[in-house]
């Protein structure tokens, strides 16, 4: 090190010791390094960010402690996980996730520190973010605690200026040594509309000024995704209440907590809210490509696996609809991201080769219509896929009783937001996902027998006997697979065929949205949830899994939810 070049002050935060005491750690440095280390008061108040991901996005281990589900990397792909997947089979999934033989795993990846805070891996690793996916989430989390805790000055933080550049009428009041109230105030990067004719409300001053007055420690939560979500919004609970207790220690006083949100992880927190007590000592929620009402999505990959959806996704998630279902159909948490009755009727369609509809469904009810029928060929579950080789079969009932779950869990939430709610979700028609499900007739290569093709009301009412399906996007209605070869037996022209009276192929995107969640569940929370959604944002091209790592907006629309949740913090 070049000792001459050292000339600015260093600084650091202090902040309560285990008895309560304003401590701080500093390695001791050569004699020749003579610059000053200043070590900073925090402020009076802290309000703890606490981040909740997705399905599938919190890492797992067996009972021996052992990770299985484990999403260290530094690319949105998780190369390990999927290499270890991707040799296993359906049994072999079955076995593995399961709710009962599954834990939150706390040993993932963390980042080494963060120099500009003065945090060390310990900090991290104690503040849980080596519950969570380091792929999807880590990178914003360094980014969200380095802008909320960097510089406790309001005049320092750049993402903002006075509207128009002018404070009331001074235009020279902005370069005074403090900021001033009464400033309406622009945000670098926020968009002037949240949603098609709804403007969003800007910043005020004294909301900064406000914000300035705690600190915001950013923590993770981690959860058994493969559990009821119920099951995760208590444990959730107790991680609020443990956060609170942890930061309210000495002069630093902490009685509330903002949470944060990624798609399942909004069910969590909604779920959490509706626990008696504890919407009282969470500030407000932030939303993230939640889906709200459900995604129709689910119930295609049960049918069809997500091969043609991402091939490298599949890899993880399941690539047939075997692979899928033998993991879904014991994981309650799986299953409360089907459609909720609130996400509407005749959402899964059979039609004809152009798209014509032959029947709809469900007319009301999808659990019983849908999710409980049982041995249609269209119907959630396939049952002989439930005992799949190597797997441990997966009774009916215990099946039933996840859907029961599932149905009790979207009632206990259905239109329920917390009173500060602040939402982002995919619109626009950058990416496409799935608002219906179609299954489309065609005609096929047909057997000899041409008078015994069944009609479309027929093919409609067949149960799974009847169709003949390897768990991929190709069903068949009669006839049968084979191999031809040429008359002179030589095995080079052999080539596989399939004889059909109709194939049955499940469509691709039809709607606007993220990907997996579309539009209409994104927005349903602003027709729901009524004055408790402060501010709703339509994102177009945000994608779902990488919203808060690869989306500037999706960050930007966040940064300001929290900056106006942190104005409302209690500071009693």
């Amino acid at each position: 090190m070049d000792y001459n070049t050292v000339t600015k002050p260093r600084f650091k935060e202090m902040r309560p010791g285990a008895d309560g005491k304003l401590m701080t750690e500093w390695q001791l440095t050569d004699t020749k390094l003579t610059d000053t280390v200043k070590l900073i008061l925090p402020p009076p108040h802290a309000v703890p960010i606490i981040f909740i991901p997705g399905i599938m996005g919190s890492n797992l281990s067996n009972p021996e402690n052992k990770p299985i589900w484990l999403l260290d990397s530094v690319k949105t792909v998780p190369v390990g996980l999927a290499f270890s997947f991707l040799r296993k089979n359906a049994g072999e999934r079955q076995r593995l996730l399961h709710p009962a033989r599954t834990r939150v795993y706390n040993g993932g990846a963390v980042p080494k520190e963060n120099a500009v805070l003065g945090l060390t891996q310990q900090d991290f690793v104690s503040r849980g973010w080596g519950e969570i996916s380091q792929a999807s989430y880590q990178g914003f989390l360094v980014w969200l605690d380095t802008k909320m805790n960097a510089s406790r000055d309001p005049m320092a933080w750049n993402d903002f200026s006075p509207q128009n550049g002018k404070i009331n009428d001074d235009p020279t009041a902005y370069l005074k040594k403090n900021l001033l109230p009464g400033i309406v105030m622009n945000m670098h990067g926020l968009p002037e509309m949240a949603e098609p004719g709804v403007k969003v409300e800007l910043i005020r001053s004294d909301e900064l000024i406000k914000r300035s007055k705690s600190t915001y420690p950013v923590y993770a939560f981690g959860y058994n995704w493969l559990d009821t979500n119920l099951a995760a919004a208590e444990s959730l609970a107790k991680k609020i209440k443990s956060v609170i207790k942890e930061n309210n220690k000495g002069p630093v006083k902490c009685t509330q907590v903002i949470l944060v949100t990624h798609s399942m992880g909004g069910l969590v927190a909604r779920a959490c809210c509706e626990i008696e007590g504890m919407k009282q000592k969470i500030v407000g929620v932030v939303h993230g490509v939640m889906p709200a009402t459900g995604a129709a999505v689910a119930y295609r990959r049960c049918k069809v696996g997500m091969w043609d959806e991402d091939p490298g996704a599949a890899l993880v998630i399941g690539s047939d609809g075997k692979e899928v279902t033998a993991v879904f159909a014991q994981s309650p948490g799986a299953l409360q991201l089907l459609p909720s009755e609130d996400y509407g009727t005749n959402w899964l369609q059979v039609a004809d080769a152009s798209g014509n509809p032959i029947k709809n469904f469900p007319t009301k009810d999808p659990y019983e219509e849908i999710y409980l029928q049982r041995g249609r060929w269209w119907s959630l579950i396939r049952e002989e896929w439930l005992a799949p080789h190597d797997g441990v079969a997966i009774k009916w009932d215990v099946y039933a009783r996840n859907i029961d779950l599932a149905s009790d869990f979207h009632k206990n939430i259905a239109g329920k937001y917390h009173h500060n709610t602040y939402i982002f979700y995919g619109g626009g028609k950058q990416k496409k996902s799935f608002e219906k499900i179609l299954w489309k007739l065609k005609s096929g290569s047909r057997p000899i027998d041409e008078n015994k093709v069944p009609t479309y009301s027929e093919v409609v009412n067949f149960g799974n006997s009847a169709i003949r399906t390897d768990g991929s996007n190709n069903l068949y209605v009669g006839g049968a697979s084979g191999i031809t070869t040429s008359t002179r037996g030589d095995s080079s022209n052999a080539h596989y065929h399939e004889s059909s009276f109709w194939e049955i192929r499940c469509a691709k995107w039809n709607s606007e949205g993220d990907g997996t969640v579309p539009s209409i569940s994104g927005r349903a929370p602003r027709s729901a949830g009524g004055k408790s959604i402060l501010q709703q944002f339509e994102l177009a091209g945000v994608e779902h899994e990488p919203a808060y790592e690869s989306y500037p907006e999706a960050r930007v629309v966040t940064y300001y939810a929290i900056t106006k949740l942190a104005a409302l913090a209690d500071r009693s």
